[in-house]
């Protein structure tokens, strides 16, 4: 199992911080990771979501990680394919693919924010025939020679697109995956799958089981199933003092997720009525979000690095394979931060060590 980092750059209003320090303690974070043996740093791309997120063009911010760091790779997640020219979407993968050395790993996904459809001038209802389009466009301009398409949205002809990529065949290719049917998908498109974070995990591995059944029936066989879990993380050496800053840091982050992500989450209901962790967690959510409903759900390990340890041991025993951590869910000051990444790594990654 790898240990990832993964950021919103969210800024709480009370928090005192600004953009400028958030981008800058993210780049020093970062490349601590690098010198700790992190495997990845993942940047969202989010749109009109002041507070929660402040990262609405992260390929800038990622092209500046390539050129701090040296092995860690970058993970750019997700593109919501459907607000972007496929093209646009194609140079940028390859621009930072040649700027990281072949470091980086490709999230997409169709994005959930209505606003961000009407504003970017698509319609929501098209979603999944856009990412399939323009999914078949990213993928023909990894080939060699000119791109060329004809579909529904896009027709290109003899384009010669540049720079070209790094990595052979193509940098690592992954989906945001919340329905079942994406799931499905996914294993049909030989995709790795990134769940998380606001499902709960109960709902998670029920998905990933079903998400390696069909990657077998799709004969899938030469290669193994990438699936990657966000969780928010606070790992400290007195877990009292992570328990009191996690109560207030990850309540505060997963209140402004639930805000937007909620009514996704209930349309998804109906098809886990027969798990009875279901019924518990949907009483819990109207007592409203806090850490105990986190921790049952599964989203957030917090405590010293021995409970750390024995809490995570579900994820890599059900097969996670990337674990994408939210240190401090980005709403703790930096060095606090730093002070649990380095824990962390030193103390926790170590137990994990023997999958790659």
């Amino acid at each position: 199992m790898r240990f990832d980092l993964f950021y919103e750059l969210a800024i709480p209003a009370n928090s005192g911080r600004t953009e400028s320090a958030v981008y800058a303690d993210t780049l020093a974070e970062i490349e601590l990771a690098d010198e700790l043996g992190y495997g990845c740093a993942w940047l969202v791309e989010h749109h009109f979501m002041r507070g929660y997120s402040h990262s609405s063009k992260p390929e800038i911010l990622l092209g500046a990680v390539a050129a701090r760091t040296q092995r860690i790779r970058i993970g750019h997640a997700i593109i919501p394919l459907p607000l972007h020219h496929p093209v646009h979407v194609a140079e940028r993968v390859a621009t930072l693919d040649v700027l990281s050395g072949g470091r980086l790993e490709v999230g997409i996904g169709r994005g959930f924010s209505p606003q961000e459809y009407s504003t970017f001038g698509q319609d929501m209802a098209h979603s999944r025939a856009l990412v399939e389009e323009n999914l078949a466009i990213l993928r023909a301009s990894f080939h060699d020679g000119p791109l060329n398409h004809r579909g529904a949205r896009h027709t290109l002809e003899n384009l010669d697109v540049v720079p070209h990529i790094v990595q052979r065949p193509h940098p690592p290719l992954w989906t945001a995956a919340v329905s079942p049917e994406t799931y499905d998908w996914a294993a049909a498109q030989q995709l790795g799958v990134l769940a998380g974070p606001f499902k709960p995990w109960f709902m998670v591995e029920h998905d990933l089981q079903r998400y390696r059944k069909a990657w077998t029936l799709h004969g899938n066989h030469a290669a193994t199933p990438r699936t990657g879990m966000t969780l928010g993380i606070l790992c400290l050496a007195d877990g009292t003092r992570a328990g009191q800053l996690a109560h207030d840091a990850f309540g505060w982050f997963y209140r402004e997720l639930y805000k937007t992500t909620l009514p996704v989450l209930e349309r998804l209901y109906p098809g886990y009525e027969h798990m009875h962790e279901l019924g518990r967690f949907r009483s819990l959510m109207k007592l409203g979000v806090n850490l105990g409903l986190t921790d049952f759900a599964g989203l957030t390990v917090v405590g010293t690095p021995a409970e750390c340890i024995a809490k995570l041991r579900k994820y890599h025993d059900a097969g996670i394979t990337h674990l994408l951590c939210a240190f401090g869910a980005g709403a703790l000051d930096s060095a606090t931060t730093r002070e649990s990444m380095t824990l962390f790594a030193r103390e926790v990654m170590p137990a994990f060590a023997t999958v790659t």
